[in-house]
């Protein structure tokens, strides 16, 4: 290993995720030979001592002080994590020659000397303390990882309790950083809410399923309202491809009549179909027939040239768009045109809470917005685009649910309380509450749980329905409490040779969110999972599963910044495109993962990242980029012509979007970002008392000359040299 301080700092830096991912594949056969290192790295050796004595502490001591460093206080004990950090920062500057100072001379010799004894130490301390303790320290599941594990054992594909938990703390944009993963009584209570209301989900309470609702909306019952902001020209009525009188006489449900609509959701925006709320929470099967269209003058309809995306909305059924629950939902549907004798059929599953509604959602349209006058109903239209304005005509739609499960009670009931019933009544309650809640444990736990552990939940259960509670009650207590656990709330190291499903455990949350399947826990039993060609199985495996998909959008929503696309929205005097266009923002966020997800699933080389001959766009992005026209919403691989500017990630639209504000991009925000992100060498905060870049008052005629002037001093040119450069390269 060449420079084994580089790989010391990985390892730390990424810890929880690409470190422990290295460590199951390639690291594992570190054995116990470097154990007894601690008392070897206590003391400083007196060459490196002498080094530093005649380099360094001139500047660097009680008295003057220099950075904020005393190296004459500063201990050696790099046992310490915190104090090794600290020499690996002085490695790393006087690697790169950035100390001493230019004006102090460092003979070669020295300096390279000087590496080679600290480093030798620092990675002592490191590979010390990895066999004592392994990569990745014992850490708590983080809270998409806890709904995501619930979601399987309870057999609730669409648990929502996420939300009901803190936010999770980040370290080195990532949030699946042991240290930062920390418990307190208030996370415990939001941790046992969150059981408790997952568990409630699960059980059922009635003999049979409820009855599915089932609604039908025909012509003008598909809109609750006859006309929406926009005007005509946002939505109306049809009879034969001709608009109508919305109020005209005649029967409501009149099959020969079509609505339809020409504007994307945006505020002000509420149309959903009329007298449609949902019963109960549930799965519900929608179906209805549209077509896509072209809106000509005189609000006639033509077909359309190509497909309209759509989705639905789940939301209250209020008359405003004041609404906090507002969700896409049911997946992105591509309209094709046609006719308005044969519009297609189309289907899909949606969720939806009990009193909600569906409202619609057509993508990449124009948004209503205010007039100079302020009066919100301005169109963006006329005139109309070449050839008419893309809408949607719909005929009819059915909504029916809740969807019930294939047996009553369902999957999620019998995993609580297995052939006891809907009303949980058993002969001899005790021998049944031991037995289920042992069941429960070893269905739920990830790894074998100590009998003197089980002990105590069963107690736990036992004295809940010793003492009046019911037999469901007292299950639910003792389920409530292993999932608040140590057991299942936190992954542990596997240090241990004996212990593989540790390893199972820490590579199906790295790469899946979520708990080992099956085939991974049957291998850790087996004890096949120190094997690198076993592990690279598994691991391909993994990346070849659906749930990769949450790996893939978790891991970009930090390392990218994906989860801020919509933050600073761009002023829309400027940049109207993406205030009017929330189709647009999404695709940006798809093609970044899909990029992401193939470079990994396609082991693509890490140039790739910033030149690439190919990249992923939609319909929309095509548009965008000024690329050959494609038709629909799915994120296809599209190769770039020559000499395209285009190709990796630096380039990609949501990457400019998130590295710049709402009016104007940075170069300084840009450079620190991907030196930040990509390089991994953030720069240091700003000296206190040193300003920010403010606007030209100083002849400046550029932002290239304006970060010159602000550079003058030294005290800023030194690290803005490190990354202006990048943020300049990335304003064209």
């Amino acid at each position: 290993m060449k420079n084994p301080v580089a790989a010391s700092r990985m390892s730390r830096r990424l810890k929880s995720m690409i470190a422990i991912f290295v460590f199951m594949l390639a690291l594992y056969a570190v054995d116990n030979r470097a154990g007894a290192n601690q008392s070897a790295v206590a003391s400083i050796p007196l060459r490196l001592d002498s080094l530093i004595e005649q380099n360094c502490r001139k500047c660097h001591d009680k008295d003057t002080h220099s950075g904020g460093l005393d190296l004459a206080a500063l201990s050696f004990d790099l046992a310490d994590r915190a104090i090794r950090e600290q020499w690996i920062r002085i490695h790393d500057r006087v690697e790169k020659g950035e100390m001493p100072p230019k004006s102090v001379a460092f003979p070669a010799a020295q300096r390279a000397e000087l590496l080679k004894l600290l480093s030798a130490k620092i990675y002592a301390a490191d590979l010390a303390e990895i066999v004592a303790s392994g990569r990745g320290p014992l850490r708590r599941l983080n809270r998409d990882e806890y709904e995501q594990n619930l979601r399987d054992l309870l057999q609730l594909p669409y648990l929502d309790i996420r939300d009901q938990l803190p936010a999770d703390r980040e370290a080195h944009h990532f949030n699946k950083v042991s240290e930062t993963l920390d418990m307190s009584r208030v996370q415990l209570l939001a941790y046992l809410d969150a059981a408790e209301t997952a568990l409630q989900q699960a059980m059922v309470k009635t003999a049979q399923p409820p009855t599915p609702m089932k609604y039908r909306a025909v012509g003008k019952q598909l809109s609750f309202v006859r006309s929406i902001v926009g005007e005509k020209q946002s939505m109306f009525f049809a009879r034969n491809s001709v608009g109508i009188d919305s109020n005209e006489k005649g029967e409501e449900a009149d099959p020969t009549v079509e609505m339809a609509m020409f504007r994307s959701p945006g505020w002000p925006y509420a149309i959903y179909p009329k007298k449609l709320v949902t019963p109960l929470a549930g799965s519900y099967r929608v179906r209805f027939a549209a077509r896509a269209v072209l809106q000509q003058p005189g609000f006639k309809l033509t077909p359309a040239t190509q497909s309209v995306p759509f989705n639905f909305r789940s939301r209250r059924p209020t008359n405003h768009d004041i609404a906090e629950d507002v969700k896409s939902v049911g997946g992105i549907i591509d309209i094709q045109p046609s006719g308005q004798s044969d519009a297609r059929v189309y289907e899909t599953i949606v969720q939806l809470g009990a009193g909600q509604t569906i409202e619609y959602g057509l993508l990449g349209l124009p948004v209503p917005q205010p007039d100079a006058g302020g009066v919100t109903a301005a169109y963006r239209f006329p005139p109309f685009p070449a050839g008419g304005q893309p809408g949607i005509a719909f005929q009819w739609m059915e909504v029916e649910g809740p969807l019930a499960p294939e047996s009553w009670p369902p999957a999620s009931h019998r995993v609580l309380f297995d052939d006891l019933g809907v009303e949980v009544k058993s002969a001899n309650p005790m021998q049944d509450a031991k037995r289920l809640l042992r069941r429960f444990i070893k269905l739920a736990a990830r790894e074998y749980v100590p009998e003197e552990a089980v002990a105590k939940f069963e107690a736990l259960t036992l004295s809940r329905l010793s003492g009046g509670a019911s037999l469901a009650d007292a299950l639910l207590s003792g389920y409530k409490a292993f999932l608040c656990s140590d057991l299942y709330l936190y992954l542990r190291e596997p240090v241990r040779a004996t212990n593989q499903y540790a390893i199972a455990n820490r590579l199906s949350h790295f790469l899946t969110d979520t708990r080992p399947d099956a085939e991974l826990l049957h291998l850790a039993q087996q004890g096949k999972l120190r094997n690198a060609e076993a592990l690279g199985r598994e691991t391909d495996r993994l990346i070849a599963s659906k749930g990769f998909e949450r790996f893939v959008t978790h891991f970009t929503d930090y390392w990218l910044s994906l989860r801020d696309l919509r933050r600073d929205d761009p002023d829309i005097r400027l940049y109207p495109e993406y205030r009017l266009d929330d189709y647009l923002v999404e695709s940006m966020g798809m093609e970044t993962r899909a990029f992401f997800a193939a470079m990994v699933k396609d082991n693509l080389p890490a140039s790739t990242l910033i030149d690439a001959d190919f990249t992923f766009a939609n319909d929309r992005l095509a548009q965008h980029y000024g690329l050959p026209a494609m038709a629909g919403s799915n994120m296809r691989k599209v190769a770039l012509p020559k000499g395209s500017p285009y190709g990796g990630l630096l380039t990609q639209a949501a990457i400019l979007k998130v590295t710049a504000h709402g009016v104007a991009t940075s170069p300084v925000l840009r450079g620190a970002w991907v030196m930040d992100h990509l390089i991994g060498q953030p720069p240091s905060p700003p000296p206190p008392g040193v300003p920010a870049v403010e606007p030209d008052i100083r002849g400046a005629k550029s932002m290239r000359e304006l970060l010159a002037l602000h550079t003058k001093s030294a005290s800023c040119a030194a690290c803005h040299a490190k990354f202006d450069p990048v943020g300049l390269a990335l304003e064209n």
